[in-house]
């Protein structure tokens, strides 16, 4: 057992600093939460216990899919000792005091951070209220403490005596708070790394049963639908509109002007559309984005030929392309892509003239939060942000500058208090909104002297996610925006010349986060290149990355996995199919994939991909799968199809029909091990998607196609 020291600001005890604590809003609760009841122990800000038996979690993260129910209700029942049965999930409310991402300072969710800052704090608070419970059943039995033990919810004392958590709920919320509790040695975990139906995800049955409430399920009497009229092209400014066709459509109420646009309010989905379409608006495109997308990428191409800001550098890489060295040079383009996440942003917004409750999938709910209650005029004390359950997100809802809760927020205010607005964004508006990855250009250029990598240069460029944003100060240094290099100012690969640097562009068109950040195209960028360089000194793609991995042995770990997973004996091709290789190190986990590719006569198609993950301790291994399969999935289907255009500024694909997604009967067959490891837990949710798109263009070139420089592999998705 380890000892360790419960923060007193984060743990409130006794009756009165608990319902400070949680204050939980009057929804905003997943379906399978049951709502406290009398006699509720709630012994810090993450864990109520009813006199029922039921434990609920208050999770800090967005669950959209990605397991934080599940995952941090394990690390909280693991210490108590629960049963798996009693155990409830619901998000937390806004309250950055509380509930802060501790790798943010901020409550958010992202990184894949959700377990990783996540694993001791919930343990403690587990293990605070398993302390508790113990304490008032030792009062009440008057035995030694020590002398009592818990298993599946149950506590015992050798003299007979039993007991269940609910009983002692109301003695164990009358005493005072240990300062430290003593935490399981893993040996003793018996919830945490097991897998099978005993720990199924608790989220997942209300989902099915249609029962888990999302945004757009909301109605409330005199809720007003609004959608927004917003411009063709990024950056135009509004001049003038006529409303006067669009107040005829029926149930159609109010038009209104935001600074995003102009916001049709409406008595449901339907006539809002139809008042929006019949909205004559002029724009003035002056300070609009108004290249194509090929013009801009030719003019990245341009840029990435001289040398940018120097992300990362050892050595003399100019002197490693000195006369002798054999080079090889690539170039890989990266196009816009939209993050696609099956429910679209809406959010619902109640304001008073005094007060705001807003309920929507907020993903950086800190940042949402303050950006509603300036808007609104209000104390961020009278502003209520609950976080609902979303369908996906990709990084679509953690917007730097809350620019969906500040346009939620404008239209509640536009149409006056008392008004209760539900705003929606269609998929069309989704799609052709922006937010997107950026386009990126790799410029590479590779030394081969005596049969050795001896020099590595690497000239990127794209626009920042972070300028201008909350998040600058934390994510731009000396010029560099760190996400736009990630995973390629420094390499996984030791080459003794080496150079990354960056060209930072800047457009209108809005940018964001896209699942796996940065790593989305310097994943793909690095693992081709280095495939090509040891296909061009002649070496194997697993034994040669090996050799160059003596730092980085969890990586090499994970490639040794893979490749006794797959049965690896080379890159020949067999029988029309190839295999080919990728290993990535994302967000603190290590992944390595294998893919088997054959071609047909519309590009790459993908059999099989074998897959090892170290991501430390696997608390989940289920969700782990999970996360690993549903990420090679997104990105298989982004890295064969996808591809946001533009023709003179304006997006060209508008929804599922151009913007092309994997469909089912392309989904590869995929078996994932997880590598075993007693390091602190990383994330799962983002590192399952970079190997992918290498590993696939990695097996073309065995097939003799080539490594496709630029993506998406197949460019007519119809």
């Amino acid at each position: 057992m380890t000892a360790m020291r419960v923060s007193r600001r984060a743990v409130l005890q006794g009756a009165v600093g608990l319902t400070l604590a949680l204050q939980l809003p009057l929804g905003g609760k997943a379906r399978a939460a049951t709502p406290a009841k009398g006699g509720t122990f709630a012994p810090n800000a993450f864990v109520r216990v009813g006199a029922d038996d039921t434990v609920t979690v208050l999770v800090k993260h967005i669950e959209f899919g990605q397991g934080p129910f599940t995952g941090l209700s394990t690390l909280v029942a693991e210490e108590m000792d629960a049963d798996w049965a009693q155990m409830r999930a619901e998000h937390a409310p806004a309250n950055v005091e509380l509930y802060k991402n501790l790798a943010f300072g901020v409550q958010g969710t992202g990184g894949s951070t959700a377990i990783a800052n996540s694993y001791m704090q919930m343990r403690q608070a587990g293990a605070t209220a398993r302390a508790l419970l113990v304490q008032a059943a030792a009062a009440r039995w008057k035995v030694p403490a020590g002398e009592i033990t818990i298993e599946r919810g149950q506590l015992r004392h050798p003299s007979g005596k039993t007991g269940r958590f609910g009983e002692f709920a109301e003695a164990a919320s009358g005493l005072p708070v240990p300062e430290k509790v003593a935490l399981k040695d893993p040996s003793a975990f018996k919830l945490i790394g097991r897998e099978g139906q005993a720990l199924r995800k608790l989220d997942t049955a209300a989902k099915v049963n249609g029962t888990a409430e999302y945004t757009i399920d909301i109605q409330t009497p005199g809720m007003l639908t609004v959608v927004v009229a917003r411009p063709p092209r990024f950056g135009a400014k509004l001049v003038r509109f006529d409303d006067s066709a669009a107040r005829k459509v029926r149930g159609v109420v109010d038009v209104k002007q935001l600074s995003s646009g102009v916001a049709v309010y409406a008595e449901g989905m339907w006539p809002a559309l139809k008042g929006r379409e019949a909205l004559s608006v002029e724009w003035d495109d002056s300070t609009a984005e108004t290249r194509s997308s090929e013009a801009m990428i030719e003019e990245y191409r341009a840029l990435a030929k001289k040398p940018g800001v120097v992300a990362g550098a050892h050595g003399d890489a100019d002197a490693a392309f000195g006369d002798g060295a054999k080079i090889v040079e690539a170039e890989y383009i990266f196009p816009y892509l939209a993050h696609a996440p099956m429910e679209p942003l809406d959010g619902y917004l109640e304001w008073d003239g005094q007060t705001a409750r807003a309920r929507f999938g907020s993903q950086l709910q800190t940042l949402d939060h303050m950006g509603i209650a300036k808007v609104l005029g209000l104390e961020p004390g009278r502003v209520t942000v609950e976080t609902l359950l979303s369908g996906g997100s990709f990084g679509r809802r953690a917007q730097g500058k809350s620019e969906f809760a500040v346009e939620l927020a404008e239209a509640a205010k536009a149409i006056g208090p008392n008004r209760p607005v539900k705003l929606v964004w269609s998929r069309e508006d989704d799609i052709t909104g922006g937010y997107y990855r950026s386009i990126f250009v790799h410029r590479m250029k590779g030394a081969i002297r005596d049969g050795r990598i001896t020099g590595w240069s690497n000239t990127v460029v794209g626009q920042s996610l972070a300028s201008g944003t909350a998040l600058e100060e934390m994510l731009v240094r000396d010029g560099v925006d760190i996400t736009s290099v990630e995973g390629a100012r420094e390499l996984p690969y030791k080459v003794a010349n080496f150079r990354c640097d960056l060209h930072t562009v800047v457009s209108p068109v809005p940018v964001l986060w896209w699942r796996s950040v940065g790593h989305t195209h310097t994943g793909y960028a690095v693992e081709c290149f280095i495939d090509r360089l040891l296909e061009e000194t002649g070496q194997d793609p697993v034994e040669g990355r090996l050799a160059l991995m003596a730092d980085k042995p969890r990586l090499a770990g994970a490639l040794r996995e893979v490749a006794k997973l797959a049965d690896w004996s080379g890159s020949r091709p067999a029988e029309g199919r190839a295999r080919g290789v990728a290993a990535v190190e994302s967000f603190g986990s290590y992944v390595a994939q294998i893919a088997e590719v054959s071609m047909g006569d519309n590009g790459p198609r993908v059999h099989k991909v074998w897959c090892a993950i170290d991501c430390g301790v696997a608390v989940n291994p289920d969700v782990i799968r999970a996360q690993i399969e549903g990420g090679i999935g997104y990105g298989l289907g982004h890295v064969l199809y996808a591809e946001v255009a533009l023709d003179g500024g304006q997006p060209v694909q508008r929804n599922f029909d151009t913007y092309r997604s994997l469909r089912i009967d392309e989904m590869p067959e995929i078996e994932v091990v997880i590598v075993p490891s007693t390091e602190a837990p990383t994330g799962v949710g983002e590192p399952g998607v970079p190997p992918i798109g290498p590993a696939v263009a990695n097996a073309m070139a065995r097939l003799g196609v080539g490594r496709p420089e630029r993506l998406p592999m197949v460019r007519e998705t119809a």
